[in-house]
């Protein structure tokens, strides 16, 4: 549907480098990164608002490269919201069919349709300023939708709300596009929200995709170092690779199912490491002992590091932590399978 290819763009000091991303019809894409890495200057170059210096912007058949902003048919929700402050919401959300001059009869029909999906029916007669977060959020979002655009580019739409907010808006902006199937372009540097909306990921750095994939399939098999701390892969251990044997620390040989020679970087994710007060009998082929240096109460889960030569951090349910009475300085062992170990 949405194609980019080998775009560049440079801006002072930055550049954006050699975009290349096909976006399928009606799927929900989220661009994760860091702030600074050029994530809304990508969104900007597909809505128009610079011209790529090399490469093209696509959508379906047509070559959209010359178009202007308001020939592309696109909804563009910014982190500000930028709603116009002399205007009441109704106006807001109608602005857009006025510069697009639609149909008054479709026009009615889709303002209706879309104040009523995003239950706002009651917010129309007052202004920005009278309005809460969250209620910016939706008349932004109404403003961007009641065009019907070809695709929604969403410029860290949550990152402004509460913590409670975001946790419903995020259902909030599933709902929405189960039910509307606007293809979706949705930029963050949260990776929570990317798990929780995302169909796919691109992950950004420094001006570049670096890797693209299901949101699963980047949290557990990163491709890179910088993508396994970004997405918060802990237990980023290097060692050298003999085969299926990684040698770390002082002489600890981890298995995996990875082949591989030479130095290695590893990850285990938290939640993959059991921690026992004995060797376990299981299938696992790793198994460590240790003694925990630290440990950190995160509500139904503890966060406890182990030195066992290498330092691994494991999430065990508090339930656990209680039966067998866990504390800091006590000998405990770390088990974890072959698969759990992700050979970056």
């Amino acid at each position: 549907m949405l194609k980019l290819k080998h775009l560049h763009k440079k801006l002072g000091d930055f550049e954006l480098k050699d975009i290349t991303l096909d976006i399928n019809e009606d799927e929900y894409f989220i661009i994760l990164g860091p702030t600074g890495t050029g994530k809304t200057v990508l969104l900007e170059l597909i809505a128009g608002m610079y011209h790529p210096d090399k490469g093209e912007v696509w959508f379906k058949d047509s070559k959209i490269n010359q178009l202007y902003p308001e020939q592309r048919n696109i909804g563009f929700v910014y982190q500000d919201y930028a709603l116009f402050p002399h205007l009441s919401v109704k106006e807001n959300i109608l602005f857009g069919l006025k510069i697009r001059k639609m149909d008054e009869t479709e026009g009615r029909k889709r303002f209706q349709e879309i104040v009523s999906l995003l239950n706002i029916e009651n917010l129309l007669e007052r202004f920005p300023s009278t309005l809460s977060g969250g209620e910016k959020q939706r008349t932004a979002l109404a403003r961007a939708l009641v065009t019907s655009p070809r695709i929604l580019l969403l410029d860290e739409p949550l990152s402004a709300l509460d913590p409670r907010t975001k946790i419903v808006f995020q259902e909030e902006l599933r709902r929405i596009h189960d039910k509307l199937k606007t293809t979706t372009l949705h930029i963050t540097h949260d990776f929570s929200e990317a798990m929780a909306l995302g169909s796919r990921v691109g992950v950004m750095h420094n001006g570049e995709i670096v890797q693209v994939g299901e949101p699963v399939e980047v949290f557990r098999h990163p491709n890179s170092f910088f993508v396994a701390e970004f997405v918060g892969a802990e237990n980023i251990i290097k060692g050298r690779a003999d085969g299926r044997v990684i040698k770390v620390g002082d002489g600890i040989q981890i298995k995996t199912i990875y082949e591989k020679e030479g130095t290695a970087t590893l990850t285990i994710r938290p939640e993959d490491i059991i921690i026992s007060r004995k060797h376990l009998q299981s299938s696992a082929q790793n198994s460590i002992p240790g003694k925990i240096v630290n440990m950190i109460n995160q509500g139904p889960l503890f966060r406890i590091t182990v030195d066992s030569g290498i330092i691994l951090t494991a999430l065990v349910t508090i339930q656990s932590v209680e039966e067998m009475g866990l504390k800091r300085g006590e000998k405990v062992w770390t088990t974890f399978k072959s698969a759990a170990v992700h050979v970056l």
